[in-house]
């Protein structure tokens, strides 16, 4: 019984001096460490353009509107399909009724079909041709994932070097021998939004018309802050 008591008392101490050195380290003072932080920007053209198409009937029968909705969202579809640079999802179909002193007089149904490609001569010939037909609701512009991928490796790059530069930099005008790293962060934004080019209502325009086109750039920015310790 004593031999395990003073086994238990030895642990104790051990963890008590363990606990004791942790919270000294916690406690301990660093001196000489500084904040550092860099940025590295591009402009980047967008390169992709994502477009929106409807069809909306209204009368008083809403099966038949269906009907007429549903074959004008198929013609559609049967021309995108013949060109698989672009892609394409129907969106939301709605269905509402039209009221008239409290009383439904008739009904208005449309349905959206959403379009997707890099290459944006072969939309702007596509939306012109849908357009016979279909309502273009919006255009919009954005940096594909690829492009914003390959620009952010290039930046990152750049950054890490501006910021290791800026560290030599500190030590030389501080008279210190080196540095090293003690914590370091790598932070991108842009890039991923959204341009608008046209957002209409419901509004066709003529047919055959192909939508003019401005697609843009967007700033991307990469950033690297971290935190040096002088030597």
């Amino acid at each position: 019984m004593i031999k395990i008591q003073a086994i238990f008392t030895a642990v104790f101490l051990l963890a008590t001096i363990g606990i004791n050195d942790a919270v000294a380290h916690e406690d301990e003072t660093h001196y000489d460490r500084i904040q550092l932080s860099v940025s590295a920007t591009a402009q980047l053209e967008n390169d992709t353009m994502v477009a929106t198409v409807s069809a909306q009937e209204e009368g008083s029968q809403a099966a038949q509107l269906s009907t007429l909705v549903n074959q004008r969202i198929r013609n559609a579809l049967e021309l995108v399909k013949k060109h698989p640079q672009i892609k394409h999802q129907t969106n939301a179909y709605s269905s509402n009724p039209i009221y008239n002193k409290n009383k439904i007089t008739g009904w208005r149904v449309s349905q959206s079909l959403r379009l997707e490609s890099s290459n944006m001569a072969l939309m702007s010939d596509v939306l012109g041709k849908l357009q016979a037909d279909l309502a273009l609701q919006s255009m919009q512009f954005t940096v594909s994932p690829a492009s914003k991928d390959k620009q952010d490796e290039l930046l990152i790059d750049e950054a890490l070097e501006a910021f290791s530069k800026r560290a030599q930099q500190v030590v030389n005008k501080l008279g210190r021998r080196n540095y090293k790293i003690v914590d370091i962060n790598i932070s991108t934004s842009g890039g991923r939004g959204i341009r608008p080019q046209y957002q209409m209502r419901a509004m066709a325009m003529d047919a055959e018309s192909s939508p003019a086109i401005s697609a843009g750039e967007q700033t991307v920015t990469v950033t690297v802050s971290g935190k040096i310790e002088l030597e």
